[in-house]
């Protein structure tokens, strides 16, 4: 447990404000300097893998585009599938679409019709939570294939912004929560 803390203290303190960034008033939680650090990341990929290796997750489905760079690894780790969750267009065979609202405009994420099996337990994971608009699209798709969502991870969690709230009952953990 200490471990696990003191990993997620390191991960904080790792992220960085970047004010007035995609608009002012907003303040920017950066994670490219964990994601420049091999350790770093490295640490957060394991946080996530120890949290899920026993959770029998036969999927790992994340979104475009930084949940892919968390979600791959975990898959890989836990011995599960990996699902990309792309914005309109993106995907080469039949799709199903979810639209939904963002901070600064809105968005449609697509889901292969054949990329989860019915009953299949499935994470959902992404870099950052913050309204929950994005997230809860990811659940909809899951759950338009069959799939169970067991939980929806995320590497930072803006906590004052409730997007947990828009998320329901599902499970829902963060590595690094700013309230």
């Amino acid at each position: 447990m200490s471990s696990t803390v003191g990993a997620a203290d390191r991960l904080r303190a790792a992220i960085r404000d970047i004010p007035d960034f995609p608009k002012p008033g907003i303040i920017f939680k950066d994670i490219t300097p964990i994601l420049g650090d091999p350790t770093l990341f490295s640490a957060a990929i394991e946080l996530f893998v120890e949290r899920y290796r026993p959770q029998r997750i036969r999927k790992v489905a994340a979104m475009e585009s930084r949940g892919f760079i968390f979600g791959a690894p975990l898959a890989a780790g836990i011995g599960a599938g990996f699902v990309p969750l792309r914005k309109h267009g993106k995907l080469p065979h039949t799709t199903l679409a979810e639209s939904f609202t963002l901070e600064y405009g809105a968005e449609t994420l697509e889901i292969h019709t054949d990329a989860i099996h019915p009953g299949e337990r499935v994470l959902v994971i992404d870099d950052l939570l913050a309204t929950g608009g994005t997230a809860a699209a990811a659940v909809k798709l899951v759950e338009k294939t069959g799939g169970e969502v067991i939980e929806i991870a995320f590497l930072v969690e803006l906590a004052f912004l409730r997007g947990r709230e828009r998320l329901g009952d599902i499970p829902t953990f963060a590595i690094v929560r700013f309230d």
